[in-house]
């Protein structure tokens, strides 16, 4: 092979990142060019060294392994998930012809992987997995239908909110910005866009350019001439519109 095989290493474990570094050690064609811890990490990472090969974990405490592939900016790397998910998740990666490792994996299961990985990466077929990498995906986003989490860039760092944290959302021209707490970050997309991905039964939009998270709802303070203000518990107030005072109040 002309060129190593640039990989990188995505496991909130340190003893699995290791364990697979370990077991790469001493293949001249691979170069392992970094390790992530999250999946923030990850994505920051992977849009930053583009690497040609990716074991990616499944599962991690800020987000999981698919999140993070659907949040990349360029195209998807080779990628070998590395899953404890029980054998029905396993069926999806073997139904779209994608290879995983089951944890707990041996030398001889990695070792395949690894020698797939070279095989689909020296043929050029990293286009047709691809393919049915954002297949796999697809069916994930199908069958989970509400946003659990949103990445946000902030300060050069890439972070991901839990959506039952955020306050509200505010319209901030083509993209929006979400208010946590006492923290703001700007989420490049749409307003009406991100509303279709959000659990109508925890957000609703209160005006054109505002989103609320009805946990954070304290009261409905009348305004002028028939108009109503959302006052959440912090104190921030939000006009709301005629037109969503039916649906707000029907919730509440």
């Amino acid at each position: 092979m002309a060129t190593r095989i640039r990989t990188l290493i995505v496991d909130d474990e340190p003893l699995a990142r290791r364990k697979i570094r370990n077991l790469l050690k001493g293949d001249a064609d691979i170069q392992v060019i970094g390790e992530c811890g999250s999946a923030a990490e990850a994505v920051a990472a992977i849009n930053h060294d583009q690497p040609d090969l990716l074991f990616l974990d499944i599962q991690m405490p800020d987000a999981d392994g698919f999140t993070v592939l659907k949040s990349l900016d360029g195209d998807l790397p080779l990628v070998v998930f590395v899953t404890a998910h029980d054998r029905y998740a396993v069926r999806a990666f073997e139904v779209h012809a994608l290879d995983y490792l089951l944890k707990p994996f041996d030398r001889r299961r990695f070792e395949s992987a690894v020698e797939t990985a070279k095989a689909r990466l020296n043929q050029g077929e990293g286009a047709e997995i691809n393919k049915k990498t954002i297949a796999l995906l697809e069916g994930i986003k199908a069958t989970s239908s509400y946003l659990e989490r949103i990445l946000v860039k902030s300060n050069g760092r890439v972070l991901f909110v839990k959506t039952p944290e955020i306050d509200w959302i505010e319209a901030e021209g083509k993209y929006v910005r979400i208010h946590i707490g006492k923290q703001s970050y700007l989420h490049r997309e749409a307003i009406g866009a991100l509303e279709g991905h959000l659990d109508p039964k925890h957000f609703v939009r209160v005006h054109r350019s505002g989103i609320v998270n009805l946990d954070r709802v304290k009261e409905l303070e009348p305004w002028f001439h028939g108009e109503y203000r959302v006052v959440l518990n912090d104190g921030t107030r939000i006009m709301l519109s005629r037109s969503c005072r039916k649906k707000l109040t029907d919730l509440l």
